[in-house]
């Protein structure tokens, strides 16, 4: 994702509205069940379980007033190793569009991770890491435009809690930048699970730079749909938080299809979706 500079008060304002939205999260009266990962950025400490896949394929656009960024489609490979550790593997076929420009399209940077849930008390607290590599593939997307001249290794923390009948799911991380400014990311869901099949939820989301100091805030909602064992469906839509302009997005959004492999019996033995798609 294209970062650029602008006005350190802005990002201080996102600050505050996560911190004020954290704190509402936290004390409403409202039956909720957060689940990180698709169709959202934030992640959460769930993995797929011993020997399990899942794999999410997706739509994703990303707009802003001056271009957009696409991802036609983007694949998510997550394999569970024993009951805690997560593999990972993304990438996506970006399109991306300016409005004086034919559309270019190439392959986006892979991302390789690593999740492992270290502390497990149910629905007490659970945490987790998740150590991710983005690198650049042997093609010409840098050259034309399509991916940053900059690898990056991204250390976040998730952590999951459950307040009675809430629960919410949150994720900060700080992002090593080769040849780049350093950056972090920070990410809170809130949802509520309508039946075994069906479930809304609520994210805050918002990646930035230190030096210099940027910020790029969004709030969205979406859903998941189990079809059929063992395919569901994902669906996310949102906007910036700051005014629109060429570093703020008017849209964001995931609408794909999610398999768990083998098919599991019931809903309720799902593991919580697990990783998160940027452009």
């Amino acid at each position: 994702m294209q970062r650029k500079t602008f006005d350190a008060r802005a990002g201080s304002r996102a600050w505050l509205r996560f911190l004020a939205l954290a704190c509402i999260l936290f004390v409403a009266p409202v039956a909720a069940r957060a689940q990180g990962g698709p169709p959202y950025f934030t992640n959460d400490p769930g993995t797929p379980g011993n020997h399990n896949w899942e794999i999410n394929v997706g739509y994703i656009p990303f707009l802003l007033s001056d271009r957009s960024v696409s991802h036609v489609p983007d694949l998510d490979i997550n394999f569970g190793v024993g009951k805690r550790i997560q593999l990972t593997y993304e990438n996506a076929w970006l399109r991306v569009q300016d409005p004086n420009s034919p559309a270019k399209y190439g392959l986006g940077q892979s991302n390789a991770g690593v999740k492992w849930r270290f502390y497990d008390a149910g629905d007490k607290l659970q945490i987790s890491t998740f150590p991710q590599v983005f690198v650049n593939n042997p093609n010409d997307a840098v050259k034309r435009g399509i991916t940053p001249d900059a690898n990056s290794f991204l250390l976040p923390f998730e952590f999951a809690k459950k307040f009675g009948p809430i629960g919410l799911d949150y994720e900060a991380g700080y992002q090593f930048v080769h040849n780049g400014a350093d950056g972090w990311i920070m990410g809170l869901v809130a949802g509520h699970d309508f039946s075994e099949r069906f479930e809304v939820d609520a994210e805050f989301y918002s990646v930035g730079t230190f030096h210099p100091s940027f910020s790029q805030p969004t709030l969205d909602a979406g859903a998941r749909y189990k079809i059929r064992s063992p395919i569901v469906l994902l669906l996310m839509a949102g906007r910036g938080v700051n005014h629109a302009s060429s570093d703020q997005p008017y849209f964001v959004g995931y609408f794909g299809v999610q398999f768990l492999l083998p098919p599991r019996a019931s809903p309720q033995d799902q593991p919580s979706p697990t990783s998160t798609p940027r452009p």
